[in-house]
């Protein structure tokens, strides 16, 4: 064989290009790509991402590294609940951090295919014995679950969710019922005036994080300050 010096360098990596290496269960010669070995980093989580998780999206009970309980093909969005592994795909035990983390943002997406992902609000996090029961609010996302897929659990915050968040609304047909989409992530605190500045009272009720409708006694047209 000759030298490795001999041979030319590729600096330019490709998926099918190879290395030879030696199996480990019987120490036969293989080739390797280095697509394969990428995979491997990425579900194993060998590369190590602060505030990172890799987990399978299984349809049976819940093992090490998986999750479980949406149907295959849900929508990202439409998640609210799933049952989940507290040891990730990595062997990492994650029980102490996603505890941390009810409260606060999480984005899952779909391992090297980052259009599939819902951005979550992480409500609760509670254990039924070695799997855990993680309840979400969706904030916003795009796809579909994909059976035996893997997934990144990421913390997540976006820069325009931090600071002093407000919104102001404009009710230009006079009513009665104002309906309000604030996207605020929050429930927040309400003042309402009419078409010439003076503060209306009205009784409000919170739909979601997001959502929210105020009901008064009488019909007019204003304005919704929501911080």
């Amino acid at each position: 064989m000759a030298r490795i010096s001999s041979y030319p360098r590729d600096l330019e990596v490709q998926d099918q290009d190879a290395w030879i290496g030696t199996e480990s269960g019987n120490r036969l010669t293989r080739n390797f790509t280095a697509k394969a070995v990428a995979d491997y980093l990425n579900i194993k989580g060998k590369i190590s991402i602060s505030g990172q998780m890799v987990f399978k999206f299984s349809d049976v009970p819940t093992l090490e590294g998986e999750f479980t309980g949406p149907v295959d093909g849900s929508a990202l969005t439409a998640i609210t609940t799933m049952q989940i592994s507290g040891i990730d795909s990595s062997g990492q035990n994650t029980v102490a951090f996603m505890q941390y983390l009810v409260g606060n943002d999480v984005l899952i997406s779909e391992q090297n295919n980052i259009d599939e992902f819902g951005h979550f609000k992480i409500t609760s996090y509670t254990s039924n014995g070695a799997v855990y029961t993680l309840n979400l609010t969706n904030i916003g996302g795009n796809g579909n679950l994909d059976l035996n897929k893997y997934y990144d659990f990421a913390t997540f915050t976006r820069s325009s969710d931090v600071g002093d968040k407000n919104f102001v609304f404009t009710q230009a047909v006079s009513s009665n019922t104002w309906v309000i989409q604030h996207r605020l992530n929050k429930f927040p605190s309400v003042t309402s005036v009419n078409i010439n500045n003076i503060e209306m009272y009205g009784e409000v009720e919170f739909i979601d994080l997001n959502n929210l409708i105020i009901n008064f006694s009488a019909a007019f047209s204003g304005k919704a300050f929501i911080n």
